[in-house]
């Protein structure tokens, strides 16, 4: 593998690895979503799943953690590639692959994902 391979190599696995734990987090909200949608259409008390529902957040709350670390971690890459003299690999804002599949429009990313609930 030539040098551009091998750093075009790890972009991707960390634009996958960040695209990864947005998933997880939306997934992870709609189950909230469900689950007090849930409570609500069986008529059943604030209490009841309560529990549940507070060991999902406590899950949101893990994965924006890690989150945070792999935002620092991009930052990180970001340094040792410029310290080691590559240049500049990218510059503002780009369209990620997934992301550019999805929209030709310059609307942001996040404003595409909401939904109404």
């Amino acid at each position: 593998m030539t040098k551009d391979e091998v750093i075009a190599s790890v972009a991707g696995d960390l634009n996958s690895a960040e695209q990864s734990l947005d998933t997880a987090i939306a997934q992870a909200t709609t189950l909230i979503q469900s689950m007090i949608g849930a409570r609500t259409a069986l008529s059943l008390s604030p209490v009841s799943g309560a529990g549940s529902q507070a060991r999902a957040m406590e899950a949101i709350a893990a994965l924006s953690t890690a989150r945070e670390a792999l935002v620092a971690c991009h930052e990180e890459l970001a340094k040792d590639h410029r310290r080691l003299g590559y240049g500049v690999y990218a510059v503002g804002h780009m369209n990620k692959p997934a992301e550019a599949a999805l929209t030709n429009t310059d609307e942001p990313a996040r404003a595409r994902r909401l939904r109404a609930v």
